[in-house]
């Protein structure tokens, strides 16, 4: 395989790689073109990619679309598995809305920031100071329920396969689970009902790269959200096992592509009749 990455550092170990720099893109056109796959394009590159030069990439364009803001994430959450979903409200930042979105939640309950990752731009909201300091943040309301827990699940799904898992424990803080803001990893098994949604959904929506977080209350599930590009840093040997994984996956995706006899083949258009 001809394999271009725009990310060095995700697609070390995978063989048979030119790394460009994404600035460069346009210069390596035919460098591209030529290409068999295209691995870890930043976001702006993709409709370029995608629909200019029809290039396949990885992770797939749903798996951008959707990773790239919580809202398109949580709406797609919503429709397919509400019952799994925590109640979310998302509004335009005016007085009105501001205000009815206030009249509808519960205290406390969570607040963030659509397009921040590593728990930045997550807040606790017990009162109206913290509101009015979350509402001066953002231009869009993204408010979602609090969940009584004290940990979370990080499953990690590659070409539909769970790469690896763990449990986040509360940090310091008494709010965040994320190992970057002070969580504690636990390799405890993983609860088989998180498992499962995360497979779910990783299938129903095309995604192929992504590290699910879920929480589970009492025994039933709840999505957070996932991250396109996640952290490598909580189990040791992690980004050798998604790098393993990432090779097998787009290997399996070429064998299926170039066999005649694969029932998920584009089929060529059938004849006119005259």
């Amino acid at each position: 395989m001809n394999i271009v990455s725009f990310d060095a550092f995700r697609t070390l170990r995978l063989p048979g790689v030119t790394f460009m720099k994404p600035e460069n893109m346009f210069r390596q056109k035919d460098e591209i073109l030529a290409a068999d796959w295209v691995l870890f394009p930043e976001y702006w590159q993709v409709n370029a990619l995608v629909f200019g030069l029809k290039k396949k990439i990885f992770p797939s364009l749903s798996t951008y679309l959707l990773g790239h803001n919580k809202i398109e994430m949580t709406r797609a959450f919503r429709m397919l598995i509400p019952l799994n979903t925590p109640d979310t409200e998302i509004q335009a930042n005016t007085e009105s809305r501001a205000a009815e979105v206030w009249d509808k939640m519960d205290l406390p309950f969570v607040a963030k920031i659509p397009k921040s990752s590593m728990g930045e731009g997550v807040f606790l909201i017990e009162n109206r100071a913290d509101w009015a300091a979350y509402l001066a943040r953002t231009d869009i309301i993204y408010a979602q329920e609090f969940l009584p827990i004290d940990r979370d699940m990080r499953i990690i799904v590659v070409g539909g396969q769970v790469v690896a898992g763990y449990w986040r424990l509360q940090g310091q803080d008494g709010f965040h689970n994320n190992v970057s803001r002070g969580g504690q990893v636990d390799i405890s098994p993983l609860h088989p009902a998180a498992v499962k949604l995360a497979l779910y959904l990783a299938e129903a929506l095309n995604l192929d790269h992504a590290g699910f977080d879920i929480a589970m209350v009492g025994d039933h599930p709840y999505v957070l959200e996932f991250n396109r590009l996640f952290g490598n840093t909580g189990l040791p040997d992690l980004h050798i096992l998604v790098a393993d994984a990432i090779l097998t996956y787009i290997r399996e995706q070429t064998d299926r592509d170039d066999d005649p006899q694969d029932p998920h083949r584009p089929q060529p258009p059938l004849p006119i009749a005259v």
